[in-house]
C-alpha cells in the first residue's frame, strides 16, 4: 500500500504570526524614521539661510531666523505659540526695540505622526551646532534686527535666572536638552547689532 504523506498547512495561527512580526517591525522603523527625521533634515530639507534671500519683514509676521541651522519660525506671546513655532516668554522683560532681556523660547525635540511633522516641531534641534559669533536674525513689527551669540550654556530646570529682566539688550534663547525637561536646558545669550539692512 502506499502512503501519502500529508502536507502540514502552514494554518492560520502561524499566518497570524508573521502578519503581527511584520506589523511590529514596519511599526518600529517608522518610529525610529519619526525620532531620526530632526537629525536627517540638515542632508535632506533644512539648509542654511541666505539672510539676503529673505522677503521683506511683515509688521504681522515676527520670526526667529538662525541661518547656520536653517530655522526660520514664527514666535508670538502664549504657550500655545510653541506649536507654531517659538514662544515669545515675559514680553514685557524685553524686545529688539526697546532692549531688556529678549526671550524667546522652542521646543528641541517634539514627536509628531509624521516625519516632516516632526522636523517642523522640532526648530531648535539643532541648537548645540551654534558656536558664540554665530549671527541670529529677528524679524520684530516690520524690522529686521541682527544679533551675535556671545554664550552658549546649560542650566537646569530650576535656574529660572535666564529670564531675569536685564538693563542690557540681548537676546535670549533656550529649549530643553534632548533628554528631556527634566535633564536641563541650553541656552543662547546674543548682543544686538542693531538693524539689518536690507
Amino acid at each position: 500500500m502506499l502512503k501519502i504523506k500529508k502536507r502540514r498547512s502552514i494554518g492560520i495561527p502561524r499566518i497570524a504570526l508573521l502578519g503581527t512580526a511584520l506589523l511590529l517591525l514596519s511599526g518600529g522603523l517608522y518610529l525610529l524614521l519619526l525620532v531620526a527625521s530632526p537629525s536627517l533634515a540638515p542632508l535632506i530639507t533644512m539648509k542654511p539661510i541666505e539672510v539676503r534671500s529673505l522677503p521683506a519683514p511683515q509688521a504681522t509676521d515676527n520670526r526667529v531666523i538662525i541661518p547656520k541651522i536653517g530655522v526660520n519660525i514664527p514666535y508670538d506671546k502664549g504657550a500655545a505659540s510653541l506649536d507654531r513655532g517659538a514662544e515669545w516668554r515675559y514680553p514685557e522683560r524685553g524686545n529688539p526695540e526697546k532692549g531688556g532681556n529678549f526671550i524667546i523660547a522652542a521646543h528641541r525635540f517634539s514627536i509628531q505622526p509624521t516625519p516632516q511633522g516632526t522636523i517642523e516641531k522640532s526648530p531648535f534641534y539643532h541648537i548645540d551646532k551654534l558656536a558664540v559669533g554665530d549671527k541670529i536674525v529677528i524679524d520684530y513689527i516690520g524690522t529686521r534686527y541682527g544679533y551675535e551669540i556671545e554664550k552658549i550654556f546649560t542650566v537646569k530646570p530650576t535656574q529660572v535666572e535666564i529670564e531675569a529682566p536685564s538693563t542690557d539688550a540681548k537676546l535670549t534663547l533656550y529649549t530643553c536638552e534632548l533628554d528631556g525637561s527634566d535633564a536641563g536646558r541650553v541656552v543662547v545669550v546674543a548682543k544686538p547689532l542693531g538693524k539689518v539692512a536690507l
